[in-house]
């Protein structure tokens, strides 16, 4: 039997809560499907969790430093992971929470837990379920990007998701990215302990930035005593006992960096690879982020995308200005669009 709903939206990150306790409000019945974490990205593996691993990097950092200003600390430092981890675990975990009693507790929302796909451009399933509506939202949002490198699968290797379920210092952690998350991965284990090398692929960090800024950025980790590898052109993996070896270059007997763990911080792709988009008709690019127009609709009448599936910005609050820009049109007959919108971004390294 199909279930009929006036809305359906697909994942719960910064985007679709908002979004569905809205429409329920407005005496929608909403269906709100999740295949894993309530909150998405950000409550789970981003921007909460990591912030408050950073907090406890920079306790470390300034503790350290304590007599810097005058104040003497008896006895060795030390920083104990596992109580970090789980400080980390129990502050995400009250916002992981929050957003589950929030849509469990809606008006007039369901809640379905597990993988939805299109069956058509109206219809998903959800496991046994069939949900039908003429609104579908897809804020699916992304993960880390895993690339072809030689060697990747004979090594292990984290990504930021799993780094979430480190509780132990890494004896040296390299970090194949010079880019935002690689940057502030590096810092943080950097004051935990942790030998550090940020491997990239350029000639500067943050590419995207302007030079004088990547040149500050590099200088400050350099001089927390973090190691940097530019202009990586061949990066490779490869097991030398119970060491993992990074190659940088191409030629034989070239710049490799030997290591106890490897990070991937090589960018994000969107999670619409198994949500049957093509039964639907919703069109994607050649990089599998969904196609939107300046209101976030699909090329299909009725269904949007909102948050990093788009390619629309990737942060945090951009996802919850789609939210906004998306309630507007439907609900408040305010034509808001994206292109309004005034982009800004951040990098949490220390001085930022």
């Amino acid at each position: 039997m199909t279930a009929r709903f006036d809305a359906i939206v697909i994942g719960t990150g910064q985007a679709g809560p908002a979004l569905a306790a809205r429409l329920s409000e407005a005496g929608m019945k909403v269906a709100i499907t999740e295949r894993k974490r309530f909150g998405g990205t950000c409550v789970n593996t981003g921007c909460i969790p990591t912030k408050t691993l950073v907090a406890s990097a920079y306790a470390a950092h300034l503790t350290r430093r304590a007599s810097d200003y005058g104040i003497s600390i008896g006895g060795e430092i030390r920083v104990d992971m596992k109580r970090v981890k789980a400080r980390k675990d129990e502050i995400a975990g009250r916002s992981n929470k929050s957003v589950v009693e929030w849509m469990r507790g809606l008006k007039n929302g369901t809640v379905y837990h597990g993988h939805a796909r299109f069956e058509n451009a109206c219809t998903v399933r959800v496991n046994s379920e069939t949900l039908e509506a003429e609104r579908i939202f897809i804020n699916v949002g992304g993960r880390a990007l895993v690339p072809p490198m030689p060697g990747l699968d004979q090594v292990p290797y984290l990504t930021n998701s799993s780094m979430m379920d480190v509780d132990f210092l890494p004896e040296h952690l390299i970090i194949i990215g010079g880019s935002y998350i690689g940057l502030e991965f590096g810092q943080m284990y950097r004051r935990f302990g942790a030998n550090v090398t940020i491997i990239e692929k350029g000639a500067r960090l943050i590419a995207r930035e302007d030079e004088d800024v990547s040149n500050a950025i590099q200088e400050i980790l350099q001089s927390e005593g973090i190691q940097i590898r530019l202009n990586a052109e061949c990066i490779s993996a490869r097991r030398e006992g119970e060491r993992i070896v990074v190659g940088l270059d191409c030629a034989e007997a070239s710049r490799q960096v030997a290591g106890s763990h490897l990070l991937l911080a090589v960018g994000r792709v969107p999670n619409t690879d198994d949500l049957a988009l093509d039964k639907a008709g919703i069109e994607i690019d050649s990089a599998g982020y969904i196609k939107v127009d300046d209101q976030l609709r699909t090329n299909i009448p009725g269904v949007w995308s909102l948050g990093d599936c788009n390619r629309r910005g990737a942060f945090t609050h951009t996802s919850y200005n789609d939210y906004e820009i998306v309630a507007a049109n439907i609900l408040d007959n305010d034509p808001r669009k994206v292109s309004d919108r005034i982009m800004t971004y951040a990098l949490f390294t220390d001085p930022p």
